[in-house]
């Protein structure tokens, strides 16, 4: 069960989606946080903006773990999400040795999301978490917040049909 300091962290992704839709990019954002609750990093989606595919949130917050933080401080950290990891993110997650994850909306969800929108599926299989790295600690979605991801990416659909 997720705890309301956990649904304050998943707020913060949620904004920080909004600011990646804001920003011509997809909505994602995520937080990494220390064993203590602290705010080490924050990163919001840039794949569009940057035009560099890699630039998930939850990748470049296991990259500069694994540059910046010690093994022992990156086991006990926690991932907030606001999106479910794609399998590359969780694979750098996993590598990196970071803690638990947490997240707002599931795979699951973003594929029925993206049925309901017409928006045509990815190269990656959207796999879960667990499937991808098996030992990991997950916790979602966050029922509430979830909705309002939706919304983002409903509209984010939206846009690009304006665009096109």
């Amino acid at each position: 069960m997720l705890s309301s300091t956990d649904i304050g962290y998943l707020r913060r992704c949620v904004e920080l989606a909004r600011e990646a839709l804001d920003a011509g990019d997809d909505p994602f954002g995520s937080v990494l946080v220390d064993a203590t609750g602290k705010i080490l990093r924050e990163d919001r989606n840039r794949i569009r903006t940057e035009a560099d595919i890699t630039l998930h949130p939850e990748f470049t917050l296991a990259v500069w773990a694994q540059k910046h933080m010690a093994p022992a401080d990156r086991a006990a950290a926690t991932v907030y999400t606001s999106g479910e990891h794609c399998p590359m993110c969780t694979a750098a997650h996993a590598y990196a040795g970071l803690g638990r994850i947490v997240y707002a909306s599931s795979s699951a969800q973003l594929v029925q999301w993206k049925t309901q929108l017409d928006v045509k599926a990815g190269p990656v299989a959207p796999l879960p978490i667990n499937q991808v790295a098996p030992g990991l600690i997950v916790e979602g979605p966050a029922p509430g917040l979830d909705e309002e991801i939706y919304a983002l990416h409903r509209l984010k659909q939206a846009r690009s049909i304006a665009e096109s």
